[in-house]
């Protein structure tokens, strides 16, 4: 091989690879003296090196050896070695063109999915999208174009891994730089994003020319522009602000949809106390929180959200069902005692009806009423009425109201033992 020949195969390989040039001449100038270090045992003064413009080799002057001496051998050791030299060359120039495009959008396509994580085919080389990296909801099948941003590139095991993200909050901001071209030419600035990946981004747009309203700018004509971006998230919901200097505005704006009534800062503890009415406190929240917790990150303050009229409420819808629960206590207690005075004089009745049969013994039934109430009235005078005071038998006659029949007690008459319980009597009534 002469030199232009030699040259020609650099300039292919650097236009093909990548690679440097002065790289690959070093990877022939390293592989053709280990050669000749193994082979002919040359010292570390006899050194080859290439002339980088003519390509031809430059040997010492004292240099006893002939290269072509080495043979077939050698010859393949010597390609060996610069073939290995050029793969870690372009290995590494792969490496620093993927660092230096980290945060970059790429699109591939899906080759495979292994336990959860994508591969997908980027040109020159493959590259994973790990379920860590990936949005929740998100699902592609094999052969689909997909689009995810570069989140790093590094080398592991002699091989280099591409590591790409759907789900950082830069792919958003990187969406916005690719279809908004006023934020490409810096007209329009994106000044904060907060985003909960597969769910809802807020972010806060500012623009550097009167001219042109940022957040008009990002939403496009009809929504258009942030229609696409929706779509290439899946759906996920976008806020777009208008950023602020003033904290307090921000603030008020950070919270949209819902209105706020008035705002006060607590500077040192950098705190945002937000009072809204009730019918804007679920916007103000948002579903699980969702509105404030990303409004607080956009805005980097720790924003409280209150409503004064919720304290009332709640206390009064106490009171009203305190009120109920001891009504509806009161009915119960009611209709229970009525049920027992029912059941009660029910009873009596029937125990009453009971005495006014005549028992077969001879005795007849005013005389069983009268020791059953000269009974139940001495029980009474026991437990009730003072000392001395004495009930009458026959005070009332006929009634049998509190009257309260033992089912075991005798009460000794005239001629006959008769049992004055109602069993008893009921049974004397039968034979």
């Amino acid at each position: 091989m002469n030199g232009g020949e030699l040259l020609r195969m650099a300039d292919a390989i650097h236009r093909d690879k990548g690679i440097d040039k002065e790289v690959i001449f070093q990877g022939i100038e390293s592989a053709l003296n280990s050669v000749l270090k193994k082979r002919l045992n040359a010292g570390p003064q006899y050194f080859i090196s290439i002339d980088r413009q003519t390509g031809n080799f430059i040997m010492p002057e004292d240099f006893e050896y002939d290269i072509h001496e080495l043979g077939r051998i050698a010859a393949q050791s010597a390609k060996q070695i610069i073939t290995q030299k050029i793969r870690e060359a372009e290995k590494s120039a792969i490496l620093n063109s993927f660092e230096s495009r980290r945060n970059d959008i790429l699109t591939g396509t899906v080759m495979r999915i292994e336990r959860g994580s994508i591969i997908v085919n980027i040109g020159k080389l493959e590259a994973i999208l790990p379920k860590s990296e990936q949005v929740s909801g998100e699902s592609f099948k094999l052969n689909s174009i997909v689009k995810a941003m570069v989140l790093e590139a590094k080398k592991k095991n002699g091989k280099i891994k591409i590591i790409l993200s759907r789900s950082h909050i830069n792919f958003v901001k990187r969406l916005f730089e690719l279809e908004v071209p006023e934020i490409t030419d810096s007209i329009v600035v994106i000044k904060s994003i907060a985003r909960e990946p597969g769910f809802r981004t807020k972010i806060a747009v500012e623009s550097t020319n009167q001219k042109v309203d940022a957040v008009g700018a990002c939403v496009g004509v009809r929504g258009t522009r942030i229609k696409h971006i929706s779509d290439e998230l899946f759906g996920e919901r976008i806020d777009i602000i208008p950023w602020s200097d003033d904290i307090v505005e921000f603030v008020k704006y950070a919270l949209r949809p819902a209105e706020s009534r008035s705002i006060t800062l607590d500077e040192e503890n950098q705190k945002a106390v937000v009072i809204v009415s009730k019918d804007q406190l679920p916007l103000a929240i948002g579903r699980g929180g969702q509105n404030v917790r990303l409004a607080s990150k956009l805005t980097q303050w720790d924003i409280d959200v209150v409503c004064p009229e919720q304290p009332a409420e709640e206390e009064q819808t106490t009171e009203e069902q305190t009120a109920e629960e001891q009504t509806t206590e009161e009915q119960t207690t009611e209709e229970q005692t009525t049920e027992d005075q029912a059941t009660g004089e029910q009873a009596t009745e029937e125990q009453a009806e009971a005495t006014e049969e005549p028992e077969e013994g001879g005795t007849s039934s005013g005389e069983a009423s009268e020791t059953i109430v000269a009974d139940t009235n001495t029980d009474k005078q026991d437990n009730l009425e003072p000392a001395g005071q004495e009930t009458d038998s026959d005070s009332q006659p006929g009634r049998a109201d509190n009257i309260d029949i033992p089912d075991d007690k005798e009460t000794p008459s005239s001629g006959n033992d008769t049992n004055t319980g109602g069993e008893e009597i009921n049974e004397n009534k039968t034979v």
